[in-house]
């Protein structure tokens, strides 16, 4: 009867430690649309569904960006501080996990002591006396949550989603990083073609002006034309300057992003033409499957409703096991041996009969914040759709803007040589190639800065689809002050979600 009331016993400890209360997780449903809405200036690639490369910058075929990239991984101290906060996850994660366990500590005590021969009596018949004699104990003791009702293994699914979290915000803040880095690179060699075309206005216009001059000279024009071109040339002076220290902004910010301070930090004007790299769209729910934001967002999820968990589990009954086995002995020499043997077991279990409704505000508190989470999920979710299809719709404007504009340059180019034609001729007044120089300045300002426009467009696209990250991919991470290279090396599979 004895063995079968402890298989009994044995078997309901089984049974009540496999139960875990609160809600499983489901990720919750977020509405895809199955297409993008693109126009004939998008062709279908060939694969269609080709995955965006980690190194998606070298696409556009600029040393110098490369270079940049690379020194951003090793030295960007935001990216560093993502990675040390993954790092921190993880240990949390460890942990946590180590609560499953149980717990052994060692326990050794050594004293001498002396008794009293004056201390008060237990016996009246036996006299105390003086007595001096040594206490050696050596006993390890076990502790053990059982863990019934799966609070620690609830909290574990927590860490276990903190974590991937944590590494989904490291590939986030990679992604953001190498983009804002490229946006701004691109917005600054748009800045050189445009002083480079302000610059060739100058240089034009000075020409003009030693013409003008000349012919005002020999008495064939007023001094009228002479200070309306010298107007003219002031102003596209100082245009070019206010374009320098536009130029200056980017590239400090630049230098903040790879990590070098600024006042020991240059890059020289590049005026090279480079095509924008053809950028695969994939389909819509594959946005699901690159965005680390998005799947950070759904981690977020699955932390929230551990948490439901861990918050219902504090109404059910805990039961903690412990023991202690050792030695004790007044002599080191006797100490390991039979007769020194000592042990104890046993066990507490509580439960909580009144708390004032505080345990049950922990649970609504916890699934308020599961739907705060399914809510950003499908935020994040929503936004990432948008700038998706902002990136399809822009590149595609901006295509045919392109052509229009080239096609505004040589027109404008035609108008100039015609009103200078028509000017030494005697025909119209020199406001007219005024006009005409101020027409091809802003029709070849608004032809770079499309162009620059074309690229920084390209990498918001890029960053919008997830820039070669995989949230169903081990998480990539650079080894920043370690190794002063770009790394993107995995270090942890996410599990199915």
């Amino acid at each position: 009867m004895k063995r079968v009331a402890s298989l009994s016993l044995l078997s309901l400890f089984s049974l009540l430690a496999a139960c875990t209360v609160g809600p499983d997780y489901k990720r919750a449903a977020a509405e895809t649309p199955p297409t993008w809405q693109t126009d004939s200036y998008w062709r279908v690639g060939e694969p269609s569904h080709a995955p965006i490369a980690p190194d998606w910058w070298q696409g556009f075929n600029d040393v110098t960006l490369n270079t940049l990239e690379t020194q951003a991984l090793a030295q960007n101290q935001t990216l560093a501080a993502a990675s040390a906060h993954y790092e921190q996850a993880r240990a949390t994660l460890a942990q946590t996990s180590s609560f499953a366990l149980p717990e052994i500590d060692l326990g050794a005590n050594a004293s001498r002591s002396r008794i009293s021969k004056n201390r008060p009596v237990n016996n009246y018949n036996t006299p105390n006396a003086t007595t001096v004699q040594n206490d050696l104990k050596l006993a390890p003791t076990v502790n053990y949550d059982v863990d019934l009702f799966g609070r620690i293994r609830r909290e574990v699914q927590g860490a276990q989603a903190s974590a991937e979290q944590s590494r989904d915000d490291l590939a986030n803040a990679r992604l953001v990083l190498t983009t804002d880095l490229a946006s701004a690179y691109f917005s600054m060699r748009e800045l050189d073609a445009e002083i480079d075309v302000l610059n060739r206005s100058v240089d034009l216009q000075k020409k003009a002006l030693d013409y003008v001059k000349a012919q005002h000279d020999l008495g064939a024009v007023s001094g009228l034309d002479v200070l309306q071109q010298q107007a003219q040339l002031d102003s596209t002076r100082v245009q070019a300057q206010l374009l320098v220290n536009q130029r200056a902004q980017f590239e400090h910010a630049i230098a903040a992003l790879v990590g070098t301070p600024a006042p020991q930090f240059s890059i020289a004007p590049d005026l090279a033409e480079r095509p924008v790299p053809s950028i695969p769209l994939g389909m819509p729910s594959d946005v699901l499957q690159r965005r680390p934001d998005v799947a950070s967002a759904e981690r977020a999820m699955a932390a929230a409703n551990a948490q439901i968990g861990v918050a219902k589990a504090a109404f059910f009954p805990s039961l903690t096991l412990n023991g202690t086995v050792g030695w004790e002995s007044t002599a080191l020499s006797s100490l390991i041996s039979a007769p020194s043997l000592l042990w104890t077991i046993g066990t507490m279990a509580s439960q909580v009969v009144f708390d004032g409704g505080r345990r049950a505000a922990a649970v609504d508190f916890a699934n308020e914040g599961y739907v705060a989470a399914v809510a950003n999920y499908r935020q994040t979710v929503l936004g990432a759709f948008q700038q998706v299809q902002d990136g399809i719709v822009g590149l595609s404007v901006l295509d045919g803007a392109a052509k229009q504009s080239h096609a505004a340059v040589d027109d404008a180019q035609r108008l100039l040589s015609l009103a200078n034609d028509r000017y030494s001729g005697g025909l119209v007044a020199y406001l007219d190639v005024i006009t005409a120089q101020q027409q091809l300045l802003t029709s070849e300002r608004q032809d770079v800065q499309i162009h620059g426009q074309q690229r920084t467009v390209a990498v918001a696209l890029v960053k919008a689809l997830g820039g070669g990250s995989d949230a169903n991919d081990a998480a990539q991470e650079p080894l920043a002050a370690r190794h002063a290279q770009e790394v993107a090396d995995a270090t942890s599979k996410t599990p199915a979600r």
